[in-house]
């Protein structure tokens, strides 16, 4: 990253890179969905994503970091964290990943609202017309009573939902735990929970799918740690919005592998999604 001369730059980059890595791990998701029960999926892309934090861990000698404070925090962030992962698996099983990814990213919008009927926060009106543009970008794409409404585009907006709690609850979290514990104990949250799935059919892996399940991890880790990394740089304000690259990521993989292309409607709900993302981002100086 020599090119670049600030960290800012750095940040911007590192955060595309990161929705980039999102986006090929949601492409190998959906591939592999096509083969294997989501709760498989799941757990065998977490145990390959838990091996390569920890090997972090060890490597850089933060073990203390992996202590837990609120234990009923990170419970629950855990809970919402495992719901979250199996709707969006389940909705790249019914939906384009395009479509997905752009519903997916209006969780912003819920963490603002939660965060104000919760917590109380003082929202100005900017942010305010942010959220309804937001919520109207999330109409035009799912359309319900259209012609073209299925059932199926209700799943994303669950997983976008539960995703707004884990954020909200990351927050609380985030006070007295650090992004290890957190992402280790959802880790081990996810993998336990999952187990419980074998019942259901679990199938024999191909040493060709185990490449692609440890694939799946590591993307998965990476782009965590890239977007974590990205906002290290960087003012949140400023990089946040690059993750909405993201979306085009998506459009771009679902079109080379799927041949799948948005429709209009579903574009131009997704420029609301991330014209109100932007605003949501930005630094707010205004009085509510």
């Amino acid at each position: 990253m020599a090119i670049f001369k600030s960290d800012a730059a750095r940040g911007m980059f590192t955060m595309v890179l990161g929705a980039g890595v999102l986006s090929a791990n949601d492409a190998v998701s959906k591939y592999m969905v096509e083969s294997y029960p989501i709760g498989q999926i799941l757990c065998l892309r977490q145990v390959a994503a838990l091996v390569a934090i920890l090997a972090y861990v060890w490597w850089s000698g933060r073990w203390r970091d992996l202590r837990v404070n609120d234990k009923a925090g990170q419970a629950w962030r855990g809970v919402t964290h495992v719901g979250g992962a199996a709707l969006i698996v389940w909705s790249l099983s019914l939906l384009p990943i395009a479509t997905v990814t752009a519903i997916a990213f209006s969780s912003p919008i819920v963490v603002l609202v939660f965060s104000m009927r919760l917590l109380g926060e003082r929202v100005s009106w900017r942010r305010k017309i942010a959220v309804l543009i937001g919520f109207a970008g999330v109409v035009v794409i799912i359309r319900p009573g259209g012609v073209s409404f299925e059932w199926a585009l209700l799943v994303p907006v669950a997983a976008a939902i539960i995703a707004g709690l884990r954020d909200l609850l990351t927050r609380r979290v985030a006070r007295v735990d650090t992004s290890l514990s957190v992402l280790v104990w959802a880790s081990v949250l996810l993998i336990v929970v999952s187990l419980f799935t074998i019942p259901l059919g679990w199938k024999p892996v191909t040493l060709g799918a185990s490449i692609w399940f440890i694939t799946n991890g590591l993307l998965n880790a990476g782009a965590h740690f890239l977007m974590i990394e990205a906002l290290r740089l960087g003012d949140a304000a400023l990089i946040s919005p690059f993750r909405y690259t993201a979306i085009l990521w998506a459009t771009f993989t679902g079109f080379i592998v799927w041949h799948h292309l948005p429709d209009t409607m579903t574009m131009v709900g997704a420029a609301m999604l991330i014209f109100s993302g932007v605003i949501i981002a930005r630094r707010d100086r205004a009085v509510a």
